[in-house]
């Protein structure tokens, strides 16, 4: 857990040396932290942002912020994290791979799950992605460093209604993507 404490402190520094990304971060209900899939665990779970996408050439700093709600066990319903994103993600020259970009607005709006789940303001079921619509409007540079936000927008029974977008730090909004969650009736 060391690690993910020493990340989280690095990525926290990053971002607040970042003058637009910095004025996302202060409040006194603002909540900042490393997300939780990018903490190693023995099941495997969240190896994708946890080991494949953490590195130099990557995914180099990621940093999560959302606004406490006022009840303990109210639910969060919007997110904003920080990526800074490295030269290994490109699809074309300076430009992130349409697939990455899908997979960040995908686990931007999951952490949301985990967050309430903690709160406990949802079911503590594993929760998935029944769909990612996903509408590409400008490139996304790598070598950059890029906001992503994600929104519950409804819940009707075990499904969560998603909107998401990726910008820059101008606010020109690059990519959006419209997605349902489903929680399972189990575990895993």
């Amino acid at each position: 857990m060391l690690g993910g404490i020493q990340a989280e402190s690095s990525d926290h520094a990053h971002f607040a040396s970042i003058p637009w990304c910095a004025q996302h971060m202060r409040g006194s209900k603002i909540i900042t932290g490393s997300p939780a899939c990018r903490v190693s665990k023995s099941s495997g779970e969240d190896s994708l942002y946890a080991e494949t996408l953490k590195s130099q050439t990557t995914i180099l700093a990621m940093l999560e912020v959302y606004e406490e709600p006022p009840l303990p066990t109210e639910r969060v319903d919007s997110i904003k994290t920080f990526l800074t994103l490295g030269p290994g993600l490109n699809g074309h020259p300076d430009i992130c791979h349409g697939g990455i970009v899908a997979t960040i607005l995908d686990e931007v709006i999951g952490s949301l799950f985990p967050i309430n789940k903690q709160r406990g303001s949802i079911p503590d079921l594993p929760c998935m992605t029944v769909y990612l619509n996903t509408t590409f409007i400008k490139p996304v540079p790598t070598c950059a460093t890029i906001l992503a936000q994600g929104r519950i927008l409804k819940v009707e029974g075990r499904k969560y209604y998603t909107d998401g977008w990726i910008e820059d730090g101008n606010g020109t909004i690059l990519a959006r993507v419209e997605a349902l969650f489903i929680a399972l009736k189990s575990s895993l």
